[in-house]
Formats: C-alpha cells, structure tokens, sequence
C-alpha cells in the first residue's frame, strides 16, 4: 500500500514512515498541481503538517499555528478531490474539546477559544474531501520523541514535579498503539471522527509521579502555574488547560489497545 505524508519531518510521521515504507512525502511548497502528480498510485494520504503547538504564542505565531493546518489541508483536499486516491486521514486533536468536561466523539459541545476554534476549523476542512475521510483528534503522543523527549531529561536529574495543582488532565496515547490505529482504520476502511488517545486519561500528578517512578527519580519540584505562563504566554494552555477524552469509537469498532496504562506505555518507550 502507497501512502502519502505531509508533515513528514515530525515524531509522529517518522514512526509512520517505518510502519508504511511505500510512502512519498508532500512537501510545504507543493503546489496543488505538484501534489496531484505526486498522489499518482497513491492509495491514502495522511496530513500531519502543522506548526509544534508546544511554543509561546504571540498573534503571529498563532497566523503560523493556524495557516500551517489550515492552509495546507485546503491544498491537499484540492488535490485528492482531483486524483485516485481513495482515503484522506487528517490529524486534529483534543484541544477541539472544552476544559474540565467528559469527552468522547459524540460530545457536541466544542472548546470556544483558540485551540477549540484551530482544530474545529481544521476538520471543516478535512471534510471538504470529497474521499473516504477520517479525522484522528490526538492526545499527547507517548514515544522517543515528541513531548516525552523533552520532559525526561529534568526528571532524570530529579527535576519533574507536577504543574500547578497537577489537577488537569491529560489524554495520552502511546506511539505504538497510534500506528495500530492508522493501520485498523486503513484496513477497515473507517471513516469519520476517532479520538487519537488511551481509555485511560490521567491527571498531571499521576502522570508525573508515574514517570518519576519508572525512571526512578523523585518528583518533589513543582512548576507553578504562573511560570509556565510567562515562559509560553497564551500557548501556557497546551500545558495548564484540562482535556479529558475517551476513544470511545474506536472501543465500539473492536480496536484493542496494547498499551493503554500509562505505566505500562512508559516502562516500554523508557527501558
């Protein structure tokens, strides 16, 4: 199978690569009319282009956050609307969601600032696509790269503690288990919106006492709330904000999780 990537320089989409290692790669400049040339026997395209959401934001970097989805989804659907390709998976993720609310794929109710609005718009794109279409809404993706990559170091030096309260919560999902659904949702053919995360979110105190007792550190230094907002400004709702989503349609369609317990996905990417 043939598979199409943009944003394919990304921790996620260089896990993608080993799983799918018949893949071109769709470029940023990539004019509409270089990609339908490309997407030539191409069976799916994945989209993960987007700039990190991890960063401060100021009103130009947010242009950037938004443009890079955006934009770039709009050239692709342009361009598989006009070839053979069969299915359109986009990425978007749980910051559609709003804070402190229960979630799976059936809540209507979506987050009304800017990440909410991002990922919403950024679906409606998706949508456009006249193919199969299906739309993974990602948690925090757990492997040797990504956030992970940035957290351990701190915590190896008995760093890491928890961030504010430690009450939000984080939907997460293990790199391994993200590459079994892009191949359940392939082999399956399904379309629609899939939440991208473990049946098992965890608030930032367990996720942080968690990864300091696989790497046997201690966790005894917070990071308080207002740290993180000085050094991230508005982009410190990555961080502080509460996102609590279950993987509910992919529980319906038989997708069995490999390592959905925090501890487990840890132990394995951190042996």
């Amino acid at each position: 199978m043939k598979i199409a990537i943009s944003g394919a320089s990304g921790f996620v989409a260089n896990a993608l690569k080993k799983e799918f290692p018949n893949f071109i790669v769709i470029e940023r400049q990539d004019d509409v009319e270089t990609i339908i040339e490309k997407l030539k026997e191409v069976y799916a395209v994945v989209n993960l282009a987007g700039a990190p959401i991890v960063a401060r934001w100021d009103e130009a970097y947010k242009k950037i956050l938004y443009d890079s989805r955006i934009e770039t989804t709009k050239k692709l659907v342009s361009a598989i609307n006009q070839s053979k390709v069969e299915h359109f998976i986009s990425t978007s993720a749980v910051g559609i969601y709003p804070n402190n609310v229960t979630c799976n794929e059936e809540t209507t109710q979506l987050g009304d600032d800017f990440l909410g609005k991002l990922a919403h718009d950024w679906e409606s794109e998706a949508h456009k696509c006249e193919k199969r279409t299906t739309i993974l809404r990602f948690g925090v993706v757990l492997g040797l790269g990504g956030a992970l990559e940035k957290m351990v170091p701190p915590f190896k030096l008995g760093l890491g503690g928890i961030i504010g309260d430690g009450r939000m919560i984080t939907s997460w999902i293990d790199i391994d288990d993200l590459m079994s659904m892009y191949h359940f949702v392939l082999e399956k053919k399904l379309e629609g919106i899939f939440n991208a995360t473990s049946p098992h979110p965890v608030t930032n105190y367990i996720f942080t006492k968690t990864l300091g007792k696989v790497l046997h550190r201690p966790t005894l230094i917070p990071l308080p709330s207002f740290i993180v907002k000085m050094l991230f400004s508005e982009g410190a709702v990555v961080l502080l904000d509460s996102k609590e989503a279950y993987p509910k349609a992919f529980l319906d369609k038989g997708f069995v999780f490999e390592y959905g317990e925090l501890e487990a996905s840890l132990k394995k990417i951190l042996a």
